[in-house]
């Protein structure tokens, strides 16, 4: 699915399954509940990731980055680089989907700071690493996705970029994460990069078979 179609989803409303009830419009609580689980999946795989020295794409690739470079904490890098995101969101995607957004964003940013203390890693294999959290955090964005969240950043000023100026969205955001991926060859070894190259596509491969359109799409 591409970002264009997939944050018009959000933007207009989740399209659910022919012939759905009323009834089946998520709750208050179950949205809670997503959040939760949602970035904890995330963030367990966010801390398989930087065990191994892994990266990803986004946002979370460049807090990724500079926390390689810099030293700089994770958790606060990810949360203030998303900040200049929330305006664009809650013009192009309205106000529920930026505060869902912006709530699953701080969760992250704790959660990926605490977990490391209530979960120790003795030895991690890069291989399992890799795939172990390309599943992890593509399942936990499922869960936000269905939930009408995000993690913010690039997807939603991909958008406003291709409507701003035509720019294709699915070009943009290659070209940044590409660029993020270039910039890691200065912090980390190349042998981390292809790796991190195979837990990307192991979540956009589990993004990709469970987030189609005429499948579930909760609202």
């Amino acid at each position: 699915m591409s970002v264009s179609s997939l944050l018009s989803r959000f933007r207009s409303g989740a399209t659910p399954v022919a012939g759905a009830a009323p009834s089946t419009r998520h709750q208050p609580h179950e949205d809670v509940q997503a959040l939760l689980t949602g970035t904890l999946f995330v963030a367990l795989g966010v801390v398989l990731f930087r065990q191994a020295g892994l990266l990803t794409g986004g946002t979370a690739g460049l807090a990724f980055l500079l926390h390689y470079a810099t030293g700089w904490n994770f958790s606060l890098v990810f949360f203030l680089i998303n900040l200049p995101f929330y305006g664009l969101a809650w013009k192009r995607m309205g106000p529920l989907f930026t505060l869902k957004t912006f709530a699953a964003v701080a969760l992250l940013s704790v959660f990926a700071q605490w977990v490391p203390a209530w979960l120790s890693i003795g030895e991690l294999n890069t291989a399992f690493a890799a795939v172990a959290g390309g599943l992890l955090t593509g399942a936990g964005m499922l869960m936000l996705f269905r939930h009408r969240a995000s993690l913010g950043g690039f997807n939603v000023l991909v958008l406003f970029l291709q409507e701003r100026f035509g720019w294709r969205a699915g070009h943009v955001q290659m070209a940044m994460d590409c660029t993020i991926v270039l910039a890691a060859f200065a912090v980390v070894d190349w042998t981390q990069i292809v790796w991190s190259v195979v837990g990307a596509v192991v979540l956009n491969m589990t993004l990709a078979i469970n987030h189609r359109p005429g499948r579930y799409m909760a609202v």
